[in-house]
């Protein structure tokens, strides 16, 4: 089963404008992100941008990416103008991996691919426990509710996505900035118009729950922070530079 990695990311990001060309190490934010969904070796890796610095940026840094227009309403609906910009053949899965998750974990990668593959879902994501108590309450911190309580060998569907929870609500995890889905189900999303739930709390993975795509979770291992302000890119490239 061929699979392709496609990474949508903008410059215009409203709480961090310029995010993606932030450095680590010397190495932009976005290309980070590139090099941890080569290292997964899933399937070929691109960018999908609208922003001529970004597309300079990851070519520099030895990577493929595609300019889009600047019209896509979210990251998914970007993905899908982008595969229509390139020839692919064969390929039956989509990963949407999120520009500004580059602590993202290589295995949790593969293991929501593994799980992808086996069971034939039409749509899948990544979820982690919740050990600070404090992201139950801050809506930076997305939170998916599954059916079932997660473990390492379940692919649960999710029944719901919250930015805030009690920390007593069950099966609550912290969702993660991924997803993977059959092409098919890809071209169904982009072809709904956005809902209300999805424009009410800035969340697109609605537009699939109100259109009764079923969006299976996986358990992570790690728990990654994305950047969305200032203080989450200073305490990511903490992280980073210490471990290099």
């Amino acid at each position: 089963m061929k699979t392709l990695v496609i990474i949508p990311s903008r410059l215009s990001a409203s709480r961090l404008p310029g995010k993606p060309l932030l450095k680590i190490n010397g190495i932009s934010m976005i290309s980070h992100v590139f090099q941890k969904a080569k290292e997964a070796d899933i399937g070929d890796v691109f960018v999908a941008t609208e922003d001529q610095e970004i597309v300079d940026d990851v070519k520099n840094n030895g990577g493929q990416v595609i300019l889009t227009s600047k019209n896509p309403k979210t990251g998914t609906d970007r993905i899908y103008e982008a595969i229509k910009k390139i020839e692919i053949r064969d390929t039956e899965l989509i990963m949407n991996l999120q520009g500004d998750e580059p602590l993202m974990n290589i295995e949790d990668i593969r293991n929501l691919h593994n799980h992808m593959v086996k069971t034939k879902s039409k749509m899948g994501t990544l979820a982690s426990k919740i050990s600070n108590q404090d992201n139950y309450y801050k809506a930076s911190v997305v939170k998916v509710i599954t059916k079932e309580e997660l473990d390492y060998k379940k692919f649960p569907l999710a029944s719901s996505f919250t930015r805030k929870s009690k920390k007593d609500d069950k099966n609550t995890y912290h969702h993660l900035g991924i997803y993977c889905y059959q092409l098919d189900t890809l071209r169904n999303f982009v072809s709904f118009a956005q809902t209300q739930n999805e424009l009410k709390y800035k969340l697109e993975q609605f537009r699939a729950i109100d259109n009764n795509i079923g969006i299976n979770v996986a358990l992570a291992n790690s728990s990654p922070v994305g950047v969305d302000t200032k203080e989450d890119f200073v305490a990511i490239k903490k992280i980073m530079e210490y471990k290099s």
